[in-house]
């Protein structure tokens, strides 16, 4: 027989109810300090903001964080950050993290000729001359081609009765840039938004400390800058014209409202205070291209395919070659036979110099995330990464950028005829940036200044790994009818590797057939 509840043990169901709410209005280092007083106080998450201010949280930080080593209570600060006017080759260096959000500006529906590019310093003028000609030589390109592959996708592609003429041309234009891309220079600027814990920040500030090239370097110094100083308010100007009215009425009261509404934040300025270069990585690169020189004793990059399904092998095979990879622009395979026909001392010397610097706090190299079961050497065009190299939940292994691999060309620039003027202009910008790399050594400077030249077009060596379902997630994603052709035949090339090695898998995947016809106005 049940028993009515009483209205106190009813009103104890309701007081034991769960309470969810959302926070607004904490600086990002207080509300990590709340969170992580979960783990050492009773308190509730009202009660713990309620009490606290900025000076008790960096206290709180500096033990916590910096003594003691709990670096996950850096997880909870979370930050929004723009960076603007840099590179696209800086773009990518910034973007490389695993545990990364954000967004870049897309080449496919702005004309980037208006953004402007990265000059690197040059200790010659003829030099700096040098470069300059060939990045406008680039940029006139981009823009003459923009108006050729208009004009071609306009002859091909009759406007829809139904479809305004104003999105119909918007549409076009839009194609026509994604395939102009392939003439942009890494140089050109961009910019791009993110959001990401303090860790992540101070991971990435880092690495990027370390880069080879200046332009890193200093973004690197400016995010840690823009991370410790005052950020910028979106409602600053309302609350200052607020402040006013409260201060014309009661000058007093107005000095109180100015303190707390126009304080300054500072979204993190204990967290990343001490990130420096990763002396880990600097210490390891050197070495592990030394093992690379020694190994492949100058041997030629063997031919291989776009998209290259590996096969299952030892883990120290694997780590090994892994190691070497991204240190060299040999092709996996060639760089794991070479790794196969050395001793197993060799080989074990080779997967312990990734570790010889390791510090008491450093994370290994990204080259020991191994062990999945799918692995893709992929040979692509630098528009393509770009776009592949969003995957954050694939471990990616990164060759350096060059001109060694040769570039892509944009099926509708042939087929407008416009192949020649295509591929006079690629070999004429290979041939100033050997021209520039000759000169900087001579004056022992290195090489890096170049990799600013590349244009889209030029391929970029990456290896991919990942489990069954991310490789199920890019074909599905990347073949789709709206992206760009070149993506969409790797990621098409991914799913016939698995599905050729694993039929029984080939159901598992739902692709689009990238040999179809594609509507160009279907968006």
């Amino acid at each position: 027989m049940s028993v009515p509840a009483s209205p106190t043990s009813a009103a104890a169901t309701r007081a034991a109810e769960p309470e969810v709410y959302c926070i607004h209005g904490a600086d990002p280092e207080v509300q990590a300090y709340a969170m992580a007083k979960y783990s050492r106080s009773a308190l509730s998450m009202k009660q713990s903001l309620a009490e606290l201010n900025e000076q008790k949280a960096e206290k709180f930080l500096s033990t916590f964080y910096f003594q003691y080593g709990h670096r996950s209570i850096a997880d909870l600060a979370h930050l929004a950050m723009a960076i603007e006017r840099l590179s696209l080759l800086a773009a990518t260096q910034v973007v490389d993290e695993t545990r990364w959000d954000g967004q870049e500006r897309s080449t496919r529906y702005q004309d980037f000729k208006k953004s402007g590019h990265y000059t690197p310093p040059f200790a010659q003028a003829a030099d700096a001359k040098l470069y300059e000609d060939t990045i406008q030589f680039l940029l006139d390109e981009y823009q003459a081609f923009s108006q050729f592959n208009f004009d071609y996708l306009v002859a091909r592609t009759p406007k829809p009765s139904e479809m305004p003429q104003e999105q119909y041309e918007r549409t076009l234009r839009a194609r026509a840039f994604d395939i102009s891309r392939y003439l942009l220079p890494l140089a050109t600027n961009t910019s791009l938004g993110q959001i990401v814990n303090a860790r992540t920040l101070e991971t990435q500030v880092s690495r990027l400390l370390g880069s080879p090239y200046a332009e890193v370097r200093r973004l690197a110094e400016l995010m840690k800058d823009s991370a410790r100083g005052p950020a910028w308010d979106v409602n600053s100007a309302r609350r200052e014209k607020l402040v006013e009215a409260i201060t014309a009425a009661d000058a007093a009261l107005g000095e109180e409202a100015r303190r707390e509404l126009l304080r300054e934040v500072h979204a993190s300025p204990t967290l990343v205070k001490y990130a420096e270069p990763n002396a880990y990585e600097l210490a390891t690169a050197p070495e592990l291209a030394q093992a690379v020189r020694e190994l492949m004793n100058g041997a030629a990059i063997n031919a291989a395919p776009e998209v290259d399904l590996l096969d299952d092998e030892p883990l120290e095979i694997e780590l090994a070659t892994t190691l070497l990879y991204q240190a060299s622009q040999y092709p996996y395979r060639q760089l794991r036979q070479a790794v196969e026909s050395l001793t197993a001392a060799r080989r074990d010397e080779i997967v312990a110099l990734g570790t010889k610097h390791r510090g008491r706090h450093d994370e290994l190299l990204r080259a020991y995330s191994a062990g999945q079961k799918f692995r893709f050497d992929i040979l692509m065009d630098i528009g393509a990464y770009r776009d592949l190299h969003r995957h954050r939940r694939c471990v990616q292994i990164h060759q350096e950028y060059c001109f060694a691999h040769g570039f892509d060309t944009p099926r509708e620039i042939a087929e407008g005829g416009h192949q020649e003027r295509y591929a006079a202009t690629m070999q004429q910008v290979a041939a100033n940036a050997g021209w520039l790399a000759a000169s900087l050594a001579v004056h022992g400077e290195t090489d890096s200044a170049t990799h600013y030249l590349l244009p889209l077009a030029y391929r970029k060596r990456t290896l991919f790994k990942m489990d069954l379902a991310e490789a199920v997630y890019i074909s599905e994603l990347r073949t789709g009818v709206g992206g760009h052709w070149s993506y969409r035949s790797v990621a098409y090339q991914m799913y016939e590797k698995v599905a050729e090695r694993y039929p029984s898998l080939a159901g598992f995947f739902r692709v689009t057939d990238v040999r179809q016809p594609v509507d160009l106005l279907q968006r």
